[in-house]
């Protein structure tokens, strides 16, 4: 009778632990399970909410990210366009028998030396930048030393080919990429792009692309997180050449959406260049049929009287949509005397109030109102942990899908899988935040089955999505125009 007793007794309990699994699957599961085990029942149940963070994010995103009602057909994307060399920043730059010295940032690089104080100056930082080397025959050695180096890879380079190429991948999209496209790279572009006879040149434009780790060292200096430094001397993506080549091939092609990029390459050329290729573009845009959005992909720049022409001589008005980082972000703000214009850089991982409130005076300062004829009606922001899609009321749909596509693919292209491996990335956006630093704003805390956390500001709607970050990436390069080019897959304008 006491046996059976006992063994009633641990039925009951295993019963009662079973029902707490159930109706309480936010107890901590040590908590469960040494109560469970307490009973010597075998190994206890996994509760359901006993999965890691990354893996109910995940699967969270896969049950969000829908096809939008209409999908884009045809997509044209220019102008610029190159081969890139990725290779160990630290392991070229010893063997071109460079020694870290004292890190410093170089508006244009005119030395190995430049070269070496701007490497290790970002690499310190664990931040993306790209800058223009001035010497054609320093570089042509280097470049030729870089190709030609052990564990050397060559890939598609330039914002419009990356975003070509993402596209291409959809075999519903027929894909136009207009860019200097010379042998090597026209070779290694997919089969889905067409790329217009105009476009073809006998040379390829070559940028080196140095990557370093989380955690590498290179004398007093260490990589806080994994990341690369591109510079180039590219002339043909520098003087936008392909830039009416783009245009008139438009009109036969009949996209329904395009996408802009390569306005920074001209950092290397004169002013007056610089101001004459800028009214061209707004003329080109301007021809662009009314009805077809037009997406601008920004990139790594320095030079804030061409950032500030960007912003001012009506290119933003022109487009409908912008793609950028927070260097970007916060360079903008800087040139164009925005908000928080004094913060001279980011500390860590982008303050996520100081982010919206930058992208809230986009769109309210240079977006489409009542007041002002612009097109601009949306932003995608991605930094390393999270992304935000800022969007005028009205305009665009499925946004909720897009920006957790696009966290998605930085997890999946990062770490070379095809889905989000959960064992090789980690949840490092900030646990809870506020949305605005300038207004009172809400305070967020983030809940990774409810990833997509949207808010609202004067007719301006928010999408926030944390990003699980591979811990061991593969290539950190092109990953913001794979960003960008999934979020505008994802994405649904409304005809005006």
């Amino acid at each position: 009778m006491a046996l059976w007793r006992g063994s009633a007794c641990a039925g009951f309990l295993a019963l009662a632990v079973g029902c707490v699994f159930l109706l309480e699957p936010e107890l901590p599961g040590t908590a469960l399970r040494s109560l469970w085990s307490s009973l010597r029942l075998g190994p206890a149940p996994v509760p359901p909410g006993s999965l890691s963070p990354e893996s109910r994010l995940a699967a969270a995103w896969d049950a969000l990210i829908v096809q939008p009602a209409r999908r884009w057909r045809r997509v044209a994307v220019g102008v610029n366009a190159c081969v890139d060399v990725v290779i160990s920043g630290v392991k070229l730059l010893q063997a071109l028998g460079l020694s870290p010295g004292s890190g410093r940032d170089h508006a244009v690089l005119h030395s190995r030396s430049d070269l070496e104080e701007a490497f290790v100056h970002f690499m310190g930082k664990g931040a993306a930048a790209e800058r223009f080397f001035s010497d054609k025959e320093t570089f042509h050695d280097i470049a030729q030393a870089a190709s030609e180096f052990p564990g050397a890879q060559h890939y598609v380079g330039g914002n419009a080919a990356l975003i070509g190429q993402k596209f291409a991948a959809n075999p519903d999209l027929k894909v136009l990429l207009c860019g200097p496209i010379g042998p090597k790279l026209h070779e290694l572009l997919d089969d889905n792009v067409f790329v217009p006879p105009e476009s073809l040149q006998e040379e390829d434009e070559f940028h080196l692309i140095l990557e370093y780790l989380a955690g590498e060292e290179w004398g007093p200096f260490k990589a806080p997180q994994a990341n690369r430094f591109i510079f180039s001397h590219d002339l043909s993506n520098g003087a936008m050449n392909m830039l009416e080549v783009f245009v008139s091939s438009l009109e036969e092609f009949q996209p329904d959406l395009v996408v802009l990029s390569g306005l920074h390459m001209m950092e290397g050329q004169s002013k007056e260049l610089q101001r004459k290729r800028l009214l061209e573009v707004v003329t080109s845009i301007s021809d662009i049929p009314t009805g077809i959005p037009v997406h601008l992909e920004l990139a790594s720049m320095t030079n804030r009287e061409l950032m500030s022409s960007i912003v001012h001589q009506q290119v933003f008005p022109a487009v409908a949509s912008l793609g950028l980082n927070e260097q970007e972000l916060l360079f903008l703000s800087q040139s164009a005397s925005g908000p928080h214009a004094s913060l001279s850089s980011w500390d860590g991982i982008p303050d996520v109030g100081i982010v919206s409130d930058i992208l809230f005076w986009i769109l309210k300062e240079h977006g489409r109102s009542k007041s002002r004829s612009s097109d601009l009606t949306r932003i995608h922001f991605h930094t390393l942990v999270y992304h935000i899609l800022a969007t005028v009321d009205g305009h665009w749909a499925n946004q909720l899908a897009a920006v957790a596509a696009g966290a998605r693919v930085a997890g999946t292209q990062a770490c070379a899988t095809e889905t989000i491996d959960a064992n090789r990335v980690s949840l490092s956006a900030p646990q809870e935040f506020m949305t605005s630093r300038l207004e009172p704003g809400s305070r967020i805390v983030l809940n990774p089955n409810k990833p997509v956390v949207e808010w609202h500001r004067e007719g301006i709607t928010f999408h926030f999505t944390p990003v699980l970050v591979c811990k061991d990436p593969v290539r950190t390069v092109g990953l913001g125009d794979a960003i960008s080019a999934e979020g505008l897959f994802y994405s649904e304008a409304y005809p005006d």
